[in-house]
């Protein structure tokens, strides 16, 4: 039992003094532009700083905003300029977040995991928000209109909803971040296509979280941004 004991405890005496091999890989990561082109409307809906001034008021107030609320009139114009995602450039744009939201989301149709695809892909911003800070892919061609709708609030009643709407024809370069020894440059081509016709971004997408969607927010890949 003695013997064993002492070759048990050779062994790992030997192990622990041996070079410790590294296994983990530098990261390679690449950047691949692509450059879409909306076939369908594309609608945009920011929540605004007003809004959220309101209800932080409201918050704030208590109970007491509750017995003194007064309903305001709509500015429906203000409306549309602050669901507008506008950059501390002037330019309108999309959530980068929305178009690696929807990459991710575009994982189930292929059985990859959706945990990884979080790990191995980005959308890098072309700019922020001038508002929230928040990066946006820039909107390249196309200009909004005022688009209404009516739709009905969580605790059912019916609304008028002013949103920017920019018609088929909108075009958009975002910037693909992605791992190597996860996607090869045809794959994410392949995943971005399926984002452009399964998921979409904005409103009224297919993969909408609350509907089936409106048809609007899909795209198609045309090449890349210096073809």
């Amino acid at each position: 039992m003695a013997t064993r004991t002492a070759t048990i405890r050779a062994v790992v005496e030997t192990e622990a003094a041996a070079p410790t091999l590294l296994t983990i890989k530098p990261p390679r990561i690449a950047v691949l532009p692509l450059r879409i082109q909306g076939d369908a409307p594309l609608v945009l809906c920011k929540f605004s700083a007003k809004s959220r001034e309101t209800m932080r008021a409201n918050q704030a107030a208590g109970t007491t905003a509750r017995t003194k609320k007064v309903r305001e009139a709509k500015d429906f114009d203000a409306m549309y300029q602050n669901a507008r995602h506008v950059s501390t450039e002037g330019w309108d744009g999309i959530p980068a977040a929305a178009f690696r939201a929807a990459c991710v989301s575009a994982c189930r149709l292929v059985g990859f995991k959706m945990t990884m695809a979080k790990l191995s892909v980005f959308v890098l911003p072309d700019g922020f928000d001038a508002d929230e800070g928040v990066g946006l892919v820039k909107i390249t061609k196309g200009l909004p209109r005022k688009f209404e709708a009516v739709g009905r609030n969580a605790t059912g009643v019916t609304d008028i909803r002013v949103r920017p709407q920019w018609l088929p024809g909108w075009e958009a370069v975002p910037q693909i971040r992605f791992d190597q020894d996860q996607f090869t440059a045809a794959d994410i081509v392949n995943l971005m296509a399926r984002v452009g016709i399964q998921v979409g971004v904005g409103e009224g997408r297919p993969d909408s979280r609350n509907s089936p969607g409106q048809g609007w927010g899909t795209f198609a890949v045309l090449t890349g941004a210096n073809d």
